[in-house]
């Protein structure tokens, strides 16, 4: 009687799945290779976003633009221009024209603080796609030193004076530190 445990009962071929029936497949590895493969990938991706990025910025300028020869020729006259003018009489320097707006529309304490600017950069170019003008001063310590108060006048100020879609100014101290940003 033990002689049925010896044979196979029709229809199973001793596994745990039923005659007829494929076998399920085992689950893929993910292989060394796909993984380096799609790193790759997302790497060549986010040096593509920065190359748009920098030519957007840059204002899509190539070799084969002929406009240049005129942006020359139209700052040669402008030069001329205040030549003729007389001596003493010059283009405003941007932290000039920038402590000039703050002395004409500023607040007192605004003012105050725009006393100690030294140099600003970036006011004068504004695409409205990604504007960043920097003012630096004679402060120091930083975001969190005693003149981050002064710093955030400052960047103030500078909203009131100057508009952009998308614009962020940065306010340094003397020390290249961060004391203060806005948008404006």
């Amino acid at each position: 009687m033990n002689q049925h445990h010896s044979q196979q009962q029709p229809g199973w071929d001793g596994s745990h799945h039923p005659a007829g029936a494929p076998a399920p497949q085992p689950p893929k590895r993910r292989g060394v290779s796909k993984v380096i493969g799609l790193g790759c990938a997302g790497i060549l991706g986010l040096i593509l976003v920065v190359s748009v990025a920098a030519t957007v910025m840059d204002g899509g300028s190539d070799s084969t633009d002929t406009g240049k020869k005129d942006r020359a020729v139209a700052a040669e006259e402008a030069k001329e221009e205040p030549a003729k003018g007389g001596p003493g009489e010059g283009a405003k320097s941007q932290a000039e024209e920038f402590r000039a707006c703050v002395a004409e529309s500023g607040t007192p304490t605004e003012k105050e603080a725009v006393k100690h600017v030294t140099k600003v950069t970036g006011a004068d170019k504004r695409n409205d796609i990604l504007d960043s003008a920097e003012v630096f001063t004679d402060f120091s310590g930083g975001l969190t030193g005693p003149h981050a108060g002064e710093g955030t006048l400052i960047a103030s100020a500078f909203t009131s004076c100057y508009e952009s879609e998308n614009g962020l100014v940065t306010v340094y101290g003397k020390d290249g530190e961060p004391l203060a940003t806005g948008n404006y």
